[in-house]
């Protein structure tokens, strides 16, 4: 092999094994930014593949705000409360203001930190105002897992009335 290829080949092996460790290390601070989203019931049970949110992981939990568990502290701007699905029910716990549209029955998507097997340290909190609203997610999760109401014309219009 003549100086000149051995040159020529250092330079294609130094610019390869630069894109490659580029490569690497944006894949390894992606995967410390990835939020998994998650249901109360995938919290608790597992997803179906058997994989379950670890203590401390990031996480995205999305359900509705179970009727009556709305704790506030009133020396502070905490606020807890459960979340679930069809299942089991998992404890969210958010300090800062909640969004105008927060309230009892309402779908939601948290954003936070896995403390225990079923308490969730919120740092966001979503909401919509639609009363029909579920998250995208939710939807998706509760189609895989059971079969969606059916409701007859009759019972649509007595819920609207």
């Amino acid at each position: 092999m003549t100086p000149r290829r051995k040159k020529r080949l250092g330079i294609v092996l130094a610019i390869f094994f630069g894109i490659a460790t580029t490569v690497g290390l944006m894949l390894y601070a992606l995967n410390q930014n990835m939020d998994l989203f998650y249901t109360p019931t995938e919290i608790v049970n597992g997803k179906p593949d058997g994989t379950k949110p670890e203590v401390g992981q990031r996480l995205r939990i999305g359900g509705m705000v179970v009727p009556g568990s709305v704790s506030r502290d009133s020396q502070s701007l905490r606020v807890s409360f459960d979340l679930n699905d069809v299942g089991p029910k998992v404890t969210v716990v958010y300090d800062g203001i909640l969004p105008d549209l927060f309230r009892e029955g309402q779908g939601i998507v948290a954003q936070g930190v896995l403390l225990d097997a079923t308490t969730i340290e919120a740092f966001e909190v979503l909401a919509k105002h639609d009363e029909d609203y579920v998250p995208t997610e939710i939807a998706e999760a509760m189609k895989k897992t059971h079969e969606p109401l059916q409701y007859t014309k009759e019972q649509k219009q007595g819920s609207n009335q």
